[in-house]
This record gives C-alpha cells, sequence and structure tokens, in this order.
C-alpha cells in the first residue's frame, strides 16, 4: 500500500546518472506501488511527442514495462514539458492529468500540481507562463520541423548553463507564494498539497483562516540527488537516494 511522487528529474542524455536512477527505481520500488504520479519537470525540454531519439525511446520504453505490469503512472506537466501530449501517452500508458488535480490519497483528498503558479512573485515568468501556454502558440512551436525546435533546446539548455548564481532575494521570489498556496487550499477545500517545481524539499505546515492547519508537501529535484515521496496509509516520508 503505498503511493510514490517524483518530479523534476529534468531528464537529458547529458545526464546518464539520473536517468540511470530512474531506471532503477521504476524496476524496484515503482514495480510494487499502488501508483506513481510524476509532477513536472520529467524532461529538460520537451521538444514533442514526435521526438523519436534512443534516449526518448528508452524512458518510454521503461515507463511502459510499469504500466504494462498494472502499475499506474500518472502525469501532470511541468514548465520544462508542457509539450507532452497523447502519443507520449499511448507509447508510454501513462495517463495525463489536468493541472492541478484533486486525488483521493489514502482517504485524503489531496491538491497535486507542479507548482510553478504558485510562485506568483515571480512576475516576469508568470508572464512568460501565460503566453507560452496558449494552444495556438504551442500547436505553432509543434508545427516547426524537429530539428529547429531541438536547436532551440539546445540554445535554451546552454543560456541556463551561463546563468549566474541566484541571490537569496532572487530564490525567495521564485519560491512558493504563501497567499496562493492558501488560496489553493480554500478553492479546492483540501488539506494536503503535493507539488514539485521550486526544488526546496520540505513539508510545510499552514494555518488556514478557519482555524485548521493544511499540510504543504515539496519534491526536490534531481540534480545532486533523487528525491521520492512515498505515501502510505500510515504516514509520508521524504525520501533522498544517490546515485551510486
Amino acid at each position: 500500500m503505498t503511493t510514490w511522487f517524483i518530479s523534476d528529474l529534468h531528464l537529458s542524455p547529458a545526464r546518464p546518472d539520473i536517468a540511470g536512477l530512474f531506471q532503477r527505481f521504476l524496476q524496484s520500488q515503482a514495480q510494487h506501488a499502488d501508483a506513481l504520479y510524476i509532477l513536472g519537470d520529467l524532461f529538460d525540454a520537451w521538444i514533442g511527442d514526435d521526438d523519436t531519439s534512443d534516449f526518448v525511446a528508452a524512458v518510454q520504453a521503461a515507463l511502459r514495462q510499469l504500466t504494462d505490469s498494472g502499475v499506474p503512472v500518472y502525469f501532470i506537466a511541468g514548465n520544462r514539458d508542457f509539450l507532452i501530449g497523447q502519443r507520449f501517452a499511448q507509447i508510454t500508458g501513462v495517463q495525463l492529468l489536468d493541472e492541478p488535480s484533486v486525488i483521493d490519497l489514502y482517504d485524503t483528498p489531496t491538491l497535486i500540481l507542479h507548482g510553478d503558479t504558485l510562485c506568483t512573485d515571480d512576475i516576469s515568468y508568470q508572464r512568460f507562463r501565460k503566453i507560452i501556454r496558449q494552444r495556438w502558440l504551442q500547436k505553432l512551436l509543434l508545427a516547426l520541423p524537429l530539428s529547429l525546435r531541438m536547436r532551440i533546446a539546445n540554445k535554451l539548455r546552454a543560456a541556463s548553463k551561463t546563468q549566474q548564481p541566484l541571490s537569496e532575494q532572487q530564490l525567495k521570489i521564485m519560491d512558493a507564494n504563501e497567499h496562493a498556496v492558501r488560496e489553493q487550499f480554500i478553492q479546492y477545500d483540501v488539506q494536503c498539497m503535493i507539488h514539485g517545481h521550486t526544488h526546496r524539499p520540505a513539508i510545510h505546515q499552514h494555518r488556514l483562516p478557519n482555524g485548521e492547519t493544511a499540510e504543504r508537501i515539496v519534491l526536490g529535484d534531481w540534480y545532486t540527488q533523487g528525491s521520492f515521496l512515498k505515501v502510505t496509509a500510515s504516514g509520508r516520508e521524504l525520501i533522498s537516494d544517490s546515485f551510486n
């Protein structure tokens, strides 16, 4: 009776260690799960379901093996892989969920989302997100030749690597906004929320206007180690795993 949650793996051919740990997780702990939820940024960049590279094919095959074994896998898009679509779902057997979604997690209504919509202090990103998530623009991007989309993705990766380290103030702006978090708890009438995106794994307690306490669990990224949330009927545990 275990459900796993992961996010922000940022899989890419440049990091075979991350891909290897993900493969091992799918073949071990995930094999005995009630379900696996992937809350966005599974890939460092997703240029379209027509990407048939060996790397993508290997990830898809690993997910298909898990779903074929009877373990349901659910996916919510992140800011890096929001172009994942129905073809990916058909190949892998993964079920695509709307963001946000409320699930019944061992009799606890739980809100799940990637988490970038909670970072409302990051005004420039929220403006960009509103534009890039327009359906017409996504269709336009996907209509570009695959090779061109690949070059665009590579340029974006290169640009992100050359950025200076973020200041503490910048990190705070990019974190979840307390007011936005409370609004989600109230709007969806839940007392448990799980998300990723901020790369700050922790379990937070929030006091709601009605006096009740709600729990927000933040998943970690996979840049330096694997990060997993293990949920059972008796509790929740954030787990880290090395690449060795």
